[in-house]
């Protein structure tokens, strides 16, 4: 995912005195901006001191995030790792090196297909920059702390439309805590929890009951009436509603990745009279599961958003009258809940 630029995350490094740094604790100004007053050093041939970093035109600046890219690619050697670590494409990893080497004029790595080394020039631009991101950051947290707020990014993954049932609680977050940049990740239903146990989100947004011993579960942030995705030609395609009863005679598709707690929401394992429901072939997304229903005998249990906003040729949804409405919440990691994730919590409490 790429991120736009943000006022806030746009600096322009040039040869010119530096301004200070206002707005931070007394120490953390003193230190940030002490340092940046003593840089003085001398020049060698391509040195970044010569460089001149000033945007070439007007809002092309050097942007905190590609600062921030450079020197992780500079630890971990490794474009993966480096998008990985810091939650971004590799796509956005070499395109950030690649202006970062336009502006320079000479190459920061040395690329071969199973290495990736600093040239001296990114060596010496390594020496450059991490004291000072280091210092930025630091000065950040300093006042970030005084202030009782939390700062950073906090990535929601969310089903499908999903994400504007919980609109307002995530408009509510932004204007409670304006330091923290919101991103969102789409994420199956069909393995709700496979992205927040690989930690590509903080958070999920997902249907109750979730009895997973590593996962923690926030208030209820809204419901959903239950319906049933049959195929235009499937029997139970004219009925005003069905019953879970008339799940016996059904066969229902099955996720790759989904908890038996959360299973039961959708397609229980047996009708109210106790007659097993037949299982499916397992899929892996929710459009192999809408063509596979379009397709064949196969029935799915879905929330009536589907309805609104997947209306697909050859799908009918159909009530089922006697579902309770599915209960959503957002839920975390417990071994790695975050000041980012409690506040968004609490938001989410205070509604």
């Amino acid at each position: 995912m790429t991120e736009p630029p943000r006022p806030s995350d746009t600096f322009h490094f040039t040869k010119s005195e530096p301004e200070p740094i206002r707005g931070l604790t007394a120490a953390t100004e003193q230190q940030v901006n002490g340092g940046l007053a003593n840089r003085g050093r001398t020049a060698t041939a391509r040195s970044v001191d010569s460089v001149d970093l000033a945007p070439s035109r007007a809002g092309d600046g050097v942007e905190l995030r590609d600062i921030e890219i450079f020197l992780t690619l500079a630890e971990e050697l490794h474009f993966g790792r480096t998008a990985e670590r810091l939650r971004v494409t590799p796509a956005r990893v070499s395109q950030a090196i690649k202006k970062q080497e336009r502006r320079i004029g000479a190459p920061l790595f040395e690329r071969t297909t199973r290495t990736v080394r600093l040239t001296p020039t990114g060596k010496h631009l390594y020496q450059e920059l991490s004291a000072g991101y280091r210092q930025i950051m630091d000065g950040l947290r300093a006042v970030a702390a005084n202030t009782g707020g939390v700062h950073g990014v906090l990535t929601v993954g969310a089903m499908g439309a999903q994400p504007w049932r919980i609109a307002d609680l995530l408009d509510r977050y932004r204007t409670r805590h304006p330091a923290v940049e919101v991103r969102h990740r789409d994420i199956q239903p069909t393995a709700p929890l496979d992205e927040l146990r690989a930690r590509e989100v903080d958070v999920a947004l997902v249907w109750l009951p979730v009895h997973e011993p590593d996962v923690a579960v926030g208030p209820v942030t809204h419901s959903c009436d239950v319906m049933l995705m049959v195929g235009a030609g499937h029997p139970l395609a004219g009925r005003e509603s069905v019953c879970w009863e008339d799940l016996g005679d059904c066969t229902v598709l099955t996720g790759t990745a989904v908890p038996e707690s959360m299973e039961e929401t959708f397609h229980p394992r047996h009708t109210p009279s106790g007659r097993p429901i037949a299982r499916g072939p397992a899929v892996s997304n929710w459009h192999e599961q809408i063509a596979l229903v379009a397709g064949g005998d196969i029935v799915c249990g879905v929330v009536d958003d589907a309805a609104r906003f997947y209306a697909w040729p050859g799908i009918v949804y159909v009530p089922i009258r006697d579902a309770r409405p599915a209960q959503w919440a957002l839920v975390w990691l417990t071994a790695h809940e975050t000041p980012l994730i409690r506040a968004l919590v609490q938001a989410a409490a205070d509604a």
